[in-house]
Parts: C-alpha cells; structure tokens; sequence
C-alpha cells in the first residue's frame, strides 16, 4: 500500500502515520521504505497475485478472483475475456490480454442493467455465463438472463462504447448462449436450460438465428441428451468448427466436481459423438468447468476453464490444448486416454513476443475522475450513493437507509465492492466519518450470504468503531455486534487480512499501531460468485463518510 507525501496529494491530512502503522503487518521494512517515494501511482503497486512467474512459465490460475463462465477469443494480437456478472454493476466485464497470462480489465458492456428489480440487489439472477465473439468487424456478447431471455450487444472497440442491450428471444430458462456463424454465412445459437425457470436440464439446444444475431429463426432442435445420467448437468456450451467437425465444448457433472466434454458432428444439428476431454484426475484442481478455446496468432491451442473455490469464487484457469484424432486434448494427459487434466505450472503461450507481466486491477487511490473499473455495486447505482469531486481526491460515500423491507446490508444497493483477488491478502483505507450523522455508519466490508464489517459509528455520545458480523445474512437475519472500541477521533484506518480459506481479520488504527478487531471471521460465497471486498456507508439522516483510497498488499 502507498506512503504518499502530502504535497503528492490534493488538499488532505498527511496519511502517513496510519497508513505506515496499517502497512507494517503486511509488509517488510525494505518494502515500505520503497514505497515511499514520491507521488507513487496506485496503478503501480506490485500485485497481490502474479502468475507470470517470469521465466516463460506461468502457474494457475491465471485470473485468481472470480471470473465466472469465463469466454475468450483473439483479434489479431489481442486477446479478450468476458465472465458472468450476475446482478452486479457495471455487467459483463471486459478483459484484455496479450498473452493469455496477464490480464487487466478495460471496461464493462453496461453500467445500468435496464431491467425492473435490479435497483435493489437481485442475489444470482441476470447475466448468467456469456459468450464473446468477433464477427465481420464487431464484438458481439450473448447472454442468457434466466429469468427475462436472451440478450446480445455490439461494440466496435471491445473496451466500449457498446450498444444498448437487445432483446435476442424472450424466454424463460434459456441459458448459457453462444453465437455461430458458420462458412455459408448461417448463423446458429446453442444454449442450455436451467431447471429452476425451464423444468428442465441437461439439455443443449441448437436454433438458427438470423445473421445480423438479432433474432432467432426458430425454437430450435435438440442436439445433446444428457438426461438419465449420461451427461448430467450438461450446460456452458461453446460452438466451433474445425477439420469439417461442429464441436460444441461443454461441462458435465457438476461445477464442485465436474468435467470438460466435447462433442462433434459433420452436420451442426447432428448427430453428435461424445467424448470426455478434461477431468480433475490426480490434481487439486476441482471440477475443472465451463470456457472457452482460443488459438494463437503462432497457431497453438488452449483452453481457459473454471475453478469454484468457494468464498474466492470461480477462478480462472489456462490449460494447453491439443488435437489426437480429431478431438480436443485438454491439459497434461500422463496416461495417454485422452481425457487431459488441469496444469499447475507450464510454458507460457507462444504468441510471437515477450510481455511485461500485468494484473487486473485492484488498488484505487480515487484521484480520477471516475471509479476504477474494478469496482461493482451490488444493483443499478444512483448518483446520490458517491461522488469523487465533492472533496477531490477522496471518495465520498453518502450514507443510505436500506431499501424498504431491507434487513441487513445483504439487501443494501450502495455496497462498493470488488472481488477477491488472492487466496492471501492484506488490504487497508482510512476513512474520515466526520460527515455522519447520528446514528449512521461507515466502514470495511467482506460480503457473501454471511458478512463481516468494521465500521465508524457516530453515535449520540461519540464516534466508537463497531465490529458486527451476520452469518445468515441471506436469510434476512440481524447482524450481531462483537465487538466495539471508544474513538477519540471520527478519522480512522481500517484494514483487513484475509489468509488462505479466506480467514479474514480485521483491524484499525487511529495513529498508532493496527488494533485487531473482534474474532477471525471465515467468508462465504455469494450466490453464485465469490465473497467480495469494499466500502459502505449507512444511515437515513443524510450524511457521509469520504475514503481515502483503498490499498491492496501482499
């Protein structure tokens, strides 16, 4: 985390006591003494997770922060990667990479999702696992929002702007689409269904859609049976063509303890072979799930899949691929039967050329003009829940009541999360609560369907720094209070350690060095993603709280 001079910073209290004494749990001396140079840019604060290992070998996962239903393609020397965003705001990030090792966000494809409901958060529902694809000179994203049908947009730059969402089919239940468009210049949709809208699953789908991928022709032919135990929980499925096969790669079994199949035909409605192409076998590496198949500018394959971990969420794996008799080999396959395993370590992809190693962001010292693009809220935000101008160079949260029948912050819009970025990591802020009100707070959370929070309370007789935790949040349960401490000024910093099983403590500092907290506290996953980490402010009588910078360390 950085040690700024004040002079480097606009119009603040020099941070630098409390974020030395918050800094020195989680890194060495020499580390410090580096960081305290001058004007040091957040953007180049050495990431928590590295997986370039710089010896032109990588280790997995490539993405370790939860990047669900990952989907990858190249353009000409770029690489790009989307993921399932559910009801957080902005949706469906965009990813580029030149190397498929190193990766950094660029932008998102909406930033308001224009649907009735998602004001407040809609925990699960919304962008369910998209599909990225380059077609006659536009980006296209397809997406399945189980709930109110298929969606699509375009964008010439895949950092944006992109075109309004469009309705593809009204449906319900239709899920996990993915566009095709075949030599004759056809165009195809294959998706799967979830049994919680549809009533039915295991099943994929082929329709014909109309070749500009605004609508679909007909309601389709099923291609893929995985009913009565042969494939079960068939879903994610990716269309490709190769060597005059149709493939469509797609999971079975299960995210917590599945498998990678392919299945091939000469005719795109089938009939389809089927073949198992990549488990878990003698590895760590669970459920090896859901992707996407690229192959570079040098003419080599590869495989980016999921890994759920739980409370990190689906983590983003890249595995070498390879072609024996017309079927794809994924991962190592060290008894030769074709069905690969997940890599730990291995070359990194030949893409013509040596790059500088690179990490979606994280750290935001909130000197720009505008959120950093790892930010998300919880539904649609509204610009009464922040501004970057009232007070230039810190964030100012305004503090919100919960919606009406809201219990708990799991019901609360204004949460400014991210996710987690690292099985091991320290993070710290420093929050001025001066603007609270009476009876409103401000403070660090770790969100999932439990959640913990520290956060500065202004109370009828002070300011006091309240510990509460809700291990039932999505049940609509109350937070429990643990813990509190007397403050003596309403100018805190707050931080956070979160070691492997996502065992995450909190403390703060007012000056001196970091106190712990309450009781270690264990993150739990949200529904559908990982836990995630960030800020809020709460209250009804219309004050705030203004963060100065949110700071990521090993």
């Amino acid at each position: 985390m950085p040690i700024v001079p004040q002079s480097a910073r606009s119009a603040r209290p020099a941070p630098f006591e409390v974020l030395r004494a918050l800094a020195i749990s989680c890194l060495t001396v020499a580390a410090l003494g580096a960081c305290q140079t001058t004007a040091m840019q957040t953007s180049k604060l050495p990431p928590v997770w590295q997986p370039d290992l710089g010896n032109s070998i990588y280790k997995n996962p490539v993405l370790n922060a939860d990047y669900s239903d990952p989907d990858v393609i190249r353009v000409g020397n770029d690489y790009y990667l989307t993921s399932s965003s559910f009801s957080d705001i902005p949706g469906l990030p965009i990813l580029h990479s030149k190397d498929l090792v190193n990766w950094t966000i660029i932008g998102h494809v909406f930033d308001h999702y224009p649907l009735p409901g998602f004001e407040t958060p809609q925990h699960g529902d919304g962008v369910w696992a998209p599909a990225l694809r380059y077609h006659d000179g536009l980006f296209y994203v397809y997406f399945g929002d189980p709930d109110n049908g298929i969606f699509m947009a375009t964008a010439k730059n895949p950092a944006g702007p992109w075109s309004p969402l469009h309705l593809v089919k009204k449906s319900k239940g239709w899920i996990d689409t993915c566009p095709f468009w075949d030599d004759d210049g056809q165009a195809y949709l294959v998706h799967a269904y979830a049994n919680s809208r549809a009533g039915v699953k295991d099943m994929l789908d082929i329709c014909r859609m109309a070749p500009d991928g605004k609508s679909l022709l007909d309601e389709g032919k099923l291609v893929v049976d995985g009913r009565n135990g042969k494939f079960p929980t068939v879903e994610g499925p990716k269309l490709y063509k190769r060597n005059g096969y149709y493939y469509i790669l797609a999971p079975a079994g299960g995210v917590t303890g599945g498998y990678q199949m392919a299945f091939r035909s000469k005719n795109i409605f089938g009939p389809y072979e089927a073949k198992k192409v990549m488990a878990q076998g003698k590895t760590p590496i669970n459920g090896p799930h859901q992707g996407g198949w690229v192959t570079t500018q040098t003419g080599q394959d590869w495989f980016m899949h999921f890994q759920d971990r739980g409370p990190y969420g689906r983590v983003v794996l890249l595995e070498p691929m390879k072609w024996v008799n017309d079927w794809p080999v994924i991962g190592d396959d060290p008894d030769g039967d074709g069905t690969g395993e997940p890599v730990l370590t291995f070359r990194k992809p030949d893409v013509g050329r040596a790059y500088p190693p690179a990490a979606p962001q994280t750290s935001d010292d909130f000197s720009s003009p505008t959120l950093g693009l790892q930010w998300q809220w919880p539904a649609n935000p509204r610009p009464a829940f922040y501004s970057l101008t009232a007070r230039p160079g810190w964030l100012r949260l305004n503090a919100r009541p919960l919606p009406a029948g809201g219990k708990n912050l799991w019901d609360a819009p204004n949460l400014l999360l991210q996710k987690l970025p690292a099985d091991r990591f320290h993070v710290a802020t420093r929050i001025d609560g001066s603007g609270l009100a009476i009876g409103e707070r401000a403070g660090l959370v770790v969100m999932g369907q439990d959640y913990a929070c520290a956060a500065i309370e202004h109370t009828a007789t002070g300011w006091q720094l309240v510990y509460t935790v809700d291990h039932t949040a999505s049940t609509g349960s109350a937070e429990k209070t643990q813990a509190t401490a007397a403050l003596t000024s309403p100018l805190v910093g707050l931080s956070l350690s979160v070691d492997p099983g996502a065992v995450c403590q909190f403390s703060f500092s007012t000056g001196a060095a970091p106190v712990k907290i309450g009781q270690p506290f264990h993150a739990a996953a949200g529904r559908w993603i990982g836990a995630k980490v960030g800020l809020f402010a709460q209250g009804s009588a219309g004050g705030h709280a203004d963060v100065d910078g949110f700071w990521f360390s090993r």
